[in-house]
Order: C-alpha cells, then sequence, then structure tokens
C-alpha cells in the first residue's frame, strides 16, 4: 500500500503489535492526553517489565492502554496494575513462560473504581464495560508489546485462556458485609487501589439450598479440592469470589472473613499417600473478595499459579491519582 491509501489498523496488526483484535491507532495527541490525565511525566519509569526487562515508562504505557481503547482517565489505575506485575512478589518471568493457563488478573478497589465505573456487579468476568476490558486489555498489551511475552515464544500456554485478553473486575463494596480486600492489606478504606494475581479463569460454585454458612462453605470446600487436579496440594495463591447473595447468608449467622477463610481451608482438604493434607499451603494465600450481580446463590474459585511452591503472590499498589503524592 501506498502511504496515502494505507491503513493504520492493517499496520499495527503487520507490526504484530496487537492481540489479534484491532487496536486505536496511538496517535500523538491521544497518548498525550492520556499522559496528561495520569498526572505524571511521561518519561517516567514505572517498571521493568519481564520477560525482556522492557522499560515501562508512563508513555509507553499510555501507548499500549490507548491501543487497548482506554479513556485517558484509566491510565493510572494501568500504571498501577503495570506496577504490580513488574513487583518481584509477582513472578512474572515464571507467569510469562509457563505451560498454565494463568493471566494477570486485576481486582479495583476504593473511589477510583466508582468513578471510572469498573464493573463489579452482575457480569462481573463478562463483556460490556469498558473499562474493565480495556484497563485489563492493555495490562496484557503492556506485557506482550513491552515485556516480549508474545504468546508461541515465549509464552507457552498449552490452552491460554479468554483473560489472556483481558481480565479485570471490581469488588463490590457496596453489597459487602466484609472489609474490602485493600483493607484487609493494610490500605485505608479510602484509598483506591489494584490488586494483581496470576490467575486461571473462574470456576463457577453453585449452592442454591443451602441457608447457613456451613452449608454454603461446604459446598465452596468440596469444590475447592478438585482445583488443578484432586491428586495436588498444596496450593498457593486463591481467590474465591463470593457473589452477594451468599457473603450474606454467610455474614448473617456471623461469619467474618476470617472465619470463611478458616474453615474453608479446614474442610479442602484432599488424599496423598494415604493421608489427608490441606489442599492449601495456609489459610493467609486465600484471598477472598465480594462480586457479581445481587441475584444468584453463586461464588466461584480463581485459581492461582504455580500449584507447588508458589512464588507468585497477589500484589496489591495504591493507585496514584493527578493532584495527589
Amino acid at each position: 500500500m501506498s502511504a496515502e491509501t494505507s491503513d493504520p489498523i492493517e499496520e499495527l496488526f503487520a507490526r504484530g503489535v496487537t492481540d489479534g483484535l484491532p487496536v486505536v491507532p496511538p496517535t500523538a495527541e491521544r497518548v498525550q492526553a492520556a499522559v496528561a490525565a495520569s498526572g505524571r511525566r511521561g518519561d517516567e519509569l514505572i517498571g521493568l517489565v519481564a520477560p525482556a526487562n522492557g522499560r515501562a515508562t508512563v508513555e509507553r504505557v499510555a501507548i499500549n492502554a490507548v491501543m487497548a481503547g482506554c479513556r485517558p482517565e484509566y491510565l493510572p489505575v494501568v500504571l498501577a496494575a503495570v506496577e504490580a506485575i513488574c513487583d518481584p512478589d509477582f513472578a512474572l518471568v515464571g507467569v510469562s513462560g509457563t505451560t498454565d493457563a494463568v493471566a494477570p488478573l486485576v481486582i479495583v478497589n476504593g473511589p477510583v473504581r466508582r468513578a471510572l465505573e469498573v464493573n463489579c456487579a452482575a457480569s462481573v468476568f463478562g463483556a460490556g464495560f469498558r473499562a474493565n476490558a480495556t484497563i485489563g486489555r492493555a495490562l496484557r498489551l503492556v506485557w506482550v508489546n513491552v515485556g516480549g511475552a508474545r504468546p508461541g515464544v515465549i509464552s507457552m500456554s498449552t490452552f491460554g485462556q479468554p483473560g489472556r485478553y483481558s481480565y479485570c473486575i471490581g469488588e463490590h463494596e457496596d453489597a459487602s458485609p466484609w472489609e474490602p480486600l485493600s483493607v484487609e492489606h493494610g490500605f485505608a478504606a479510602g484509598e483506591s487501589t489494584v490488586a494483581v494475581m496470576a490467575a486461571e479463569p473462574p470456576q463457577v460454585v453453585v449452592n442454591a439450598t443451602g441457608r447457613t454458612a456451613r452449608e454454603i462453605l461446604s459446598t465452596v470446600a468440596r469444590a475447592g479440592t478438585v482445583i488443578a487436579s484432586p491428586d495436588v496440594a498444596p496450593l498457593g495463591d486463591t481467590l474465591l469470589v463470593i457473589a452477594p447473595e451468599h457473603a450474606a447468608t454467610i455474614a448473617a449467622d456471623g461469619w467474618s472473613k476470617a472465619d470463611v477463610r478458616r474453615f474453608v481451608w479446614d474442610e479442602c482438604r484432599i488424599v496423598i499417600d494415604g493421608a489427608g493434607a490441606p489442599k492449601f499451603s495456609e489459610p493467609e494465600r486465600l484471598h477472598i473478595v465480594v462480586a457479581g450481580g445481587t441475584a444468584g446463590r453463586f461464588s466461584a474459585w480463581v485459581p492461582g499459579w504455580p500449584f507447588r511452591g508458589a512464588p507468585s503472590r497477589l500484589v496489591l499498589k495504591r493507585v496514584r491519582l493527578p493532584g495527589r503524592v
């Protein structure tokens, strides 16, 4: 094609910087608008993105956020998520090369979730919500385009998963009877945060008849024994997503998040070499959020990575908003 008739979207496909779907051309104006909305310098370094240790500057992250379809005001959340995957505790080198089907799951807490309308309710893991779709997609594009984790080259996931397009949810704090994930990890109730976990797809657990905490959580624990395999333990960081109806029933019996965590850890056991063993390495590796629609008696397991040893941890970062230190 000549310069006059070239298609910028097709050019980006040809350059190999998409995720297989069309991306928004990152014009100078669009990128500058995103950088300005972050309140940070374009050349500020956020982190080195494995496995290539590419330099994720604010501008480079903004370019990928624009391509993902983010509005400029989403960039502070994307920057916090990039900071999280660059944290050594996330172990991005291993996550990048594993044959497992994990992707960075972003969980948004605090006022920024409401301000950006990050979906936390019905269809929380589904499509149709721009903030969720584009924030998660921007993080994935940074991982590939800056970090070099190209599928079939470095990223050797046997199956992959839809979350490798985008994987981002909010916690439904208004429908939760408990403190949010961010507060559990030491942040103030009014702070905006992102948590990122290397995560497999959600595995839905239904209990439509249980009317006590013990009945519901016994079902949840039995479902948890088959994560990865009924013969594999102990697992590391794993997310338990409890929908509001289940959460309300559990809390009505006076159970706290700590009670839920301990009960599930105690009950979720498997048999190895003829002896009982806990499915998870320690109760603290079970992370609990309330999310999803207010109709439906469901919970969901979101398995983490890897299953043995578990060097990849859930990482939380504060969202740095313009005008704040």
